[in-house]
């Protein structure tokens, strides 16, 4: 694998999706999914899966249901994969190298922002173990149920309204992604994506990241082309 390059615009403000980029949920998502298709003789791989990733829980829903020609409806799936879900999320553990990543970035005075598909009270569930992690970290949640949200990833409008909490302008900000709809979205929105696919998923939907790794952790930083925006006390 060649060398990653580095990114060709300054950042000043890093958005970050939370399912497979700062916690470990998506292992969640197929261990409950792969009960509920399984009693029909289903699999759920990442030939469905990768598809569904980073998008609104009913069009996800309905596309698996269509997928696997599921004697079930989607809002069915859903109501049962919640109640497993809700039992294991609070149990998430961070990604590798996430909590660093936020943390150098942090004393590098690069404020961030979370924008997550999920609802508030779901994401809520997620970060139990990670408060203050969160708390201290970022300065905006955006969730998926947000009224001011009209249309999901792909649509940009869940990092546009970051980017806007924030005080940004899109063009200064680096939005870390594992989905293909989220480095969709993202790039609608006329920012710098970083994405971090699954090892599961085939590469060729992230071809419009600006830089693709494995990992998070021991991201180089210098590829990230850091620069902190004035402080509030230096703004005219």
């Amino acid at each position: 694998m060649s060398a990653p390059t580095p990114l060709r615009r300054p950042v000043s403000y890093v958005i970050f999706d939370v399912d497979g980029v700062l916690l470990d949920t998506e292992r969640f998502y197929t261990e409950v999914t792969q009960e509920i298709v399984g009693r029909y003789g289903k699999t759920f791989d990442w030939s469905v899966k990768g598809n569904m990733i980073g998008r609104k829980a009913i069009d996800a829903a309905r596309y698996l249901v269509e997928a696997l020609d599921l004697p079930i409806a989607a809002e069915d799936y859903l109501r049962e994969r919640e109640a497993g879900l809700k039992r294991l999320m609070p149990t998430a553990d961070a990604m590798p190298g996430a909590r660093a990543l936020t943390d150098a970035l942090a004393a590098r005075g690069i404020p961030m922002a979370l924008a997550t598909s999920s609802a508030r009270a779901f994401f809520e569930l997620k970060a139990t173990r990670h408060r203050a992690w969160f708390a201290a970290t970022f300065r905006v949640v955006v969730a998926g149920d947000d009224p001011r949200l009209t249309h999901a990833k792909p649509a940009p409008d869940i990092f546009l309204l970051a980017a806007r909490e924030l005080g940004a302008d899109p063009a200064g900000c680096l939005v870390v992604e594992d989905s293909p709809a989220g480095v969709e979205a993202a790039r609608a929105a006329g920012m710098q994506v970083l994405a971090v696919p699954d090892p599961g998923m085939d590469r060729a939907p992230y071809a419009e990241a600006d830089l693709v790794v494995e990992s998070l952790d021991g991201l180089d930083l210098a590829l990230l082309h850091l620069t902190p925006p004035p402080s509030e006390g230096d703004r005219t």
